[in-house]
């Protein structure tokens, strides 16, 4: 399983980037709980030595276990909502000692599981039953995460799933069939999401809508966290009010955001880091999705090139999502920032799905000595 590599064959630009962001998420995580920044240190310690150990591993032989990848995601899905812990009204933890959220983990499988699927398959990604068996195999994972709730991820996790599909060489012309009903579909969707009597989203969840569309009307209530957010952002200026700082008039100081160390993370780097810290957040998200995608588009072996393009797609999605909503583009929807937000599982897991990108980048070279 261990094969011989190049050392010089390492994408030490990617590690680089990935060890500044993290220490920047360490630092910022620390400003906003304290008491929490321990944690996140042995997070960040944990994910970098199993990205290192897994970037030594030939991927290709652990795709090689798709079907029980599947498995495996399903029972620790169906697991979190028969005998999971519950917090915020929310079933998404397991305890095994320590609180783990197993869908932070369905991410990484499932692209894991996608990569073996259309290498399988990839001289049929053209029949239209195997791309109806791709999207039908998304749907049990997708829905014992909705049934959690946990709308966000439900949301990434059926983006990330299609955009493998698309990685896989699927036509356009479904590719653009899809699109021409999707989006309509979508318009009419959250016409009606946004009525009375609608069926689909929890009270809460329909409030956050209504809050982003109209926020001088929830202004003291759901819309009340983005804006604080974008007024954190903005009072931060060129370069911030420091890290850990005693300002009386700092949003943070005065609790004005909820789980600043996690959903809101971002406002902490705005007020606290600027606007030099937020581009630099930005720059580096940017640098390792486009890290990804270049080693993805290197690799000689469609499995390598949806892993490494999936966490390409995954990190910049989820990325996206997070600071849109710290900066009320979008609707809140309680989604980490990658790398920087509190949160083992998903730190942990990201780094893991690093490992396997860092790996298929040196699988590239082997196949051209070949």
């Amino acid at each position: 399983m261990f094969a011989k590599y190049r050392f010089r064959d390492y994408n030490f630009r990617l590690v680089l980037m990935l060890i500044a962001i993290s220490v920047i998420g360490i630092l910022v995580v620390g400003s906003a709980q304290k008491d929490i920044q321990g944690k996140q240190i042995i997070g960040f310690a944990i994910g970098f030595v199993v990205m290192v150990i897994i970037s030594f591993i030939d991927y290709t032989k652990i795709l090689k276990l798709w079907w029980l990848i599947y498995l495996v995601n399903l029972v620790l899905l169906i697991l979190v909502l028969t005998v999971g812990e519950v917090h915020g009204g929310a079933k998404r933890w397991l305890n095994v000692g320590i609180a783990v959220q197993p869908s932070e983990v369905a991410k990484i499988l499932l692209i894991l599981f996608y990569a073996q699927f259309i290498m399988k398959f990839k001289d049929k990604m053209k029949d239209i039953r195997i791309i109806l068996l791709g999207l039908a195999l998304m749907v049990p994972p997708l829905f014992l995460i909705a049934k959690q709730p946990d709308l966000s991820t439900t949301i990434v996790v059926f983006m990330v799933s299609l955009t493998l599909l698309f990685i896989g060489e699927v036509p356009y012309k479904y590719i653009l069939a899809t699109l021409g009903v999707a989006i309509p579909a979508a318009v009419m969707l959250f016409i009606y999401i946004l009525g009375p009597n609608q069926k689909l989203l929890d009270p809460y969840q329909q409030k956050r809508i209504l809050a982003w569309l109209h926020p001088e009307q929830y202004e003291l209530e759901e819309a009340y966290q983005q804006l604080n957010s974008v007024m954190a952002i903005g009072s931060g200026q060129l370069t911030g009010k420091g890290l850990n700082n005693n300002v009386v008039n700092s949003v943070k100081n005065g609790n004005f955001i909820s789980e600043p160390q996690t959903d809101f993370i971002f406002t902490i780097v705005g007020e606290e880091l600027g606007f030099v810290g937020s581009a630099v957040i930005i720059v580096l998200l940017l640098g390792i999705v486009i890290e990804c995608f270049i080693i993805a588009f290197r690799s000689k072996e469609i499995s390598g090139r949806v892993v490494a393009g999936g966490m390409g797609v995954l990190v910049g999605f989820q990325g996206l999502l997070n600071i849109a909503v710290a900066t009320g583009l979008l609707p809140n929807t309680g989604l980490p920032l990658p790398f920087v937000s509190a949160g083992l599982t998903s730190l942990v897991s990201l780094f893991a799905g690093m490992g396997f990108v860092l790996n298929v980048g040196m699988q590239r070279e082997q196949k051209y000595n070949n």
